[in-house]
């Protein structure tokens, strides 16, 4: 059941990407578009660089001050924050069932 458990997280993982697959190129369409600056900041190629995920994770688009923006990077915020939070609880699963065992 422990082991079940940990497979319904990995798919809310796949869920939570998902909707980051969605969001997260929108949100830098729109920062390309609207916001030159902050594009050249987070640079080219932002989609899965780290630096710009651990921007993302940090809420700083939030200084930027564009409600758009805000309303497009919130739910790539929560779906990056749902992946990662699924995964470790899989992962908790997963190494207590191997405790358990």
């Amino acid at each position: 059941m422990i082991l079940f458990a940990a497979l319904c997280f990995v798919g809310v993982a796949i869920a939570g990407f998902t909707a980051f697959v969605i969001f997260w190129p929108l949100t830098l369409v729109h920062i390309r578009d609207r916001h030159p600056a902050l594009a050249d900041e987070l640079g080219e190629g932002a989609f899965a660089r780290p630096e710009v995920i651990a921007w993302l994770l940090r809420r700083d688009y939030r200084a930027a001050g564009d409600r758009n923006l805000n309303g497009l990077a919130t739910p790539a915020w929560v779906s990056l924050v749902t992946i990662i939070g699924a995964l470790v609880c899989s992962g908790l699963l997963w190494l207590l069932s191997m405790v358990l065992a």
